[in-house]
């Protein structure tokens, strides 16, 4: 016997003998004892709690913010009482009070539960979206999107951890999309052009290799939203990744704005002038492009 299901052993019996009423009283913020535990990270009490409350049929009882215990282990990023949970039977795919599912609690925390919902069993809406108009895989890019803007600015040093953060969200966004979620799912924008608003090479990467990842949004194609942006480090690169895999630098949108047009005033160096070029010498695009590949 582990030191984890010895310690199971002696909260079962600690257990033993409290009535269902007792074990499932709420208090003021309609805590049960099992949200209490899942917050202290008490892993051995909760997954007592949880086999308790599991066949008393108490598991996703909701606190005051609509969430359940496995919602709550899910934000606080507890992954492997979130696994507890849903192999004791905690539902996927209920929503708090924000319309999140636990999928987007733990895609926001870059952790994505994907083994242990197929060994549950339970269908998962991958799709679903919370109040706010956002997949589980929105929620992922929007939280490497933040890694990748928070590292702007430091040392290779000081990056270092937020690197492997931002290196665990593009492992969850893979699996996401393994697991069925669509890039092209609108909130909106689409997952690229989300990206874009921080060119995003990394996720250009992952998203440009799905089929029908150039749409566009309010008529803005993910070229014009890159060329908009004022002076990042991977703007220009971010600008040739798209047209390499076909964005059209002669696309309108609906104010008949082409993607030059929107690159930022004032003096730029010669890297940068491409912006301003796209839509006047096509045939230098196609000897570059050809050059980049």
């Amino acid at each position: 016997m582990t030191l984890f299901h010895w310690q199971i052993q002696r909260e079962l019996q600690r257990l033993d003998g409290v009535s269902p009423e007792m074990l499932n009283t709420q208090d003021v913020d309609g805590d049960t004892f099992l949200h209490i535990a899942v917050a202290q990270e008490r892993r051995a009490l909760a997954y007592a709690l949880a086999t308790t409350m599991s066949g008393w049929g108490s598991l996703d009882t909701k606190e005051r913010n609509g969430q359940t215990a496995l919602q709550v282990a899910a934000a606080a990023d507890q992954q492997f009482i979130v696994h507890d949970l849903l192999t004791l039977g905690a539902q996927v795919n209920t929503r708090d009070h924000w319309g999140r599912s636990p999928l987007h609690l733990c895609a926001e925390k870059g952790h994505c539960i994907w083994r242990t919902v197929a060994v549950s069993g339970q269908p998962v809406d991958i799709e679903m979206f919370n109040y706010d108009g956002l997949t589980p895989l929105h929620a992922a890019v929007l939280s490497h999107n933040a890694a990748v803007r928070a590292r702007r600015g430091l040392c290779l040093y000081e990056a270092r951890e937020l690197l492997q953060k931002a290196q665990m969200y593009v492992e969850c966004i893979k699996t996401l999309l393994l697991m069925g979620a669509s890039c092209g799912t609108k909130s909106g924008r689409t997952c690229l052009h989300m990206a874009s608003e921080e060119a995003n090479v990394e996720l250009f990467n992952v998203f440009l290799a799905q089929p029908s990842s150039l749409s566009t949004f309010s008529g803005n194609t993910a070229l014009h939203i890159v060329s908009s942006l004022q002076n990042l480090d991977t703007q220009v690169e971010a600008a040739w990744l798209l047209m390499s895999r076909g964005a059209d630098p002669g696309s309108r949108n609906l104010e008949k704005e082409l993607p030059s047009l929107l690159a930022p005033e004032g003096p730029v160096d010669p890297e940068r002038e491409i912006f301003k070029s796209l839509s006047e010498a096509p045939k230098t695009l196609s000897v570059r492009q050809s050059n980049l590949s």
